[in-house]
């Protein structure tokens, strides 16, 4: 079985598990977290029919993208940046990221508008209270969002990363990332991942951010690299 075939298996598997848990696999968006991995991972996705991939670091996404064999398969590629943003990696994303989902403070709003003018966002949430893995308190959330859409920003929606641990675990940290959500009239919900993608789906998550599920265990990085952040995806 070539890469790819094994990749369109797991992608069926995670789509079953979104209609299982009450989902419509059509309308739900399956992001594919390919960090840690090669660039030949993120051609099997795309032959795999998946078109958005995500990366946490700014290295690894520039070399995928530069490395993807072709132009046209370039051009698929739908890229999310889901890490720890820092602003001086702004500009040098700005030309592949097409939704940046960890926008958690004004300082990277601010810089976002002036590097990347009208860039899709969504405000990331800490629902879970977890050190390192970023976002803003719920409290923040309403002026956040305003201030993203005052300078230019198109904030589509709210990210968050669930607590860990047991799936059950990460439920009322969904319920309320859904409900600000609901009472500012945003629309994309971007939480569940491996483990917890059933709970997010139950309590109307938009979109998953899958790693494991799909390419099995995570590579460890080099002694050089940093290490991985913001859960198992």
């Amino acid at each position: 079985m070539t890469l790819t075939e094994q990749v369109a298996e797991r992608v069926a598997g995670v789509r079953t598990r979104i209609a299982d848990a009450g989902g419509d696999p059509d309308a739900v968006t399956l992001v594919a977290v390919t960090k840690g991995f090669g660039p030949e991972v993120v051609q099997a996705t795309l032959g795999a029919g998946v078109v958005d991939v995500a990366e946490s670091y700014a290295q690894e996404m520039t070399g995928k993208a530069a490395a993807v064999s072709t132009a046209a398969r370039q051009l698929a590629v739908r890229w999310h940046f889901v890490g720890r943003l820092q602003t001086n990696k702004v500009a040098r994303l700005a030309p592949l990221v097409r939704l940046w989902q960890s926008v958690d403070r004004p300082e990277l709003v601010h810089h976002l508008a002036r590097r990347a003018p009208s860039a899709r966002v969504l405000v990331q949430v800490d629902v879970s209270g977890a050190p390192g893995r970023g976002g803003c308190v719920p409290d923040d959330v309403p002026g956040l969002v305003a201030e993203a859409r005052q300078v230019g920003l198109d904030v589509s929606g709210l990210m968050a990363v669930g607590r860990g641990g047991a799936p059950e675990g990460s439920r009322r940290g969904f319920r309320i990332l859904r409900a600000l959500a609901d009472d500012l009239g945003l629309a994309e919900r971007s939480m569940g991942m491996s483990g917890d993608l059933e709970v997010a789906v139950e309590e109307g998550s938009t979109m998953v951010r899958v790693g494991q599920a799909l390419f099995g265990p995570r590579p460890e990085r080099n002694p050089a690299g940093h290490a991985p952040s913001g859960g198992r995806n």
